[in-house]
């Protein structure tokens, strides 16, 4: 009797084992999405603006965490960091002028929903 009753517990425990990671696995969230967003032409001494556009699926991201923008020109050791603003509709953005002409770089880390996205997009100075 002892064993059937340890059998029969064994058998519950086990699918109810398997009904949870089927629950787990149709939860998973949908990816954050990060597109930096950057003028086609910059000119040396001139306000550029520079946005990242966060998205998770279909959804615009209003309550990302933290939106920095991490600015470095080519060559060089050393960058400078920006915070992101929110401006709306998922969209975050710093403002800065560019002193030096040249070919930078530009990462936006974003942290938001427990995610963290960090794309780099190179652009130039004229």
């Amino acid at each position: 009797m002892r064993k059937a009753i340890f059998l029969f517990a064994c058998v519950l425990f086990l699918l109810a084992g398997c009904s949870k990671e089927n629950d787990a696995a149709e939860k998973v969230p949908e990816l954050l999405e990060v597109s930096v967003n950057i003028p086609e032409v910059i000119q040396e001494n001139q306000e550029a603006v520079i946005q990242a556009a966060v998205t998770q699926g279909e959804e615009k991201v209003e309550d990302a965490n933290e939106v920095k923008f991490e600015v470095k020109k080519a060559g060089q050791d050393t960058s400078e960091e920006m915070i992101g603003e929110h401006q709306g509709k998922g969209v975050y953005s710093i403002t800065t002028t560019f002193q030096e002409a040249g070919i930078y770089s530009v990462t936006a880390h974003v942290t938001a929903r427990g995610m963290h996205n960090m794309p780099t997009k190179e652009f130039k100075i004229e």
